[in-house]
């Protein structure tokens, strides 16, 4: 009868155990992890200060590694809240694959092919684009699209 009233109870432990992880895993699912929907750059009067000095802005890929989504944040105008632009960062006749880098303390890039080529040449985007909250605060929304 020990013997017996011994397994009966790990078997009642196991069902236990398997119930509360099979439980967790349905919650889990019926949640899933969600990735930030913006990102915030920052204050825009800050930022248009940047760009005005340094040219435009390049941001690493915010959703990978694999710098499909590397961008490029652009300021024109007197305003700061008004005259945001986000570019892909490589050129609009190419793909991701010829990602540019920026020419130092100017509003151009070079791109893998060596061209020297002006931020209004590069990929415009259909997925990502500059909001800006509240008229202080740059956001980029990557919902867009």
């Amino acid at each position: 009868m020990p013997i017996v009233g011994g397994i009966a109870g790990f078997v009642l432990l196991f069902g236990v155990t398997w119930i509360l992880a099979s439980t967790s895993t349905k919650n889990r699912q019926n949640r899933p992890q969600t990735i930030p929907q913006t990102f915030e750059i920052g204050q825009v009067t800050d930022i248009a200060k940047s760009v005005d000095e340094g040219g435009p802005i390049l941001y690493p890929d915010l959703r990978d590694a694999t710098g499909k989504r590397s961008i490029v944040i652009d300021h024109t105008g007197d305003n700061p809240a008004k005259g945001w632009q986000v570019y892909y960062a490589y050129p609009a006749d190419r793909d991701e694959s010829c990602l540019v880098e920026h020419i130092k303390q100017s509003r151009n890039f070079k791109d893998c092919n060596g061209r020297t080529l002006s931020v209004d040449q590069l990929k415009l985007p259909l997925d990502v684009r500059p909001i800006v909250e509240n008229l202080r605060t740059l956001l980029i929304d990557l919902r867009a699209g």
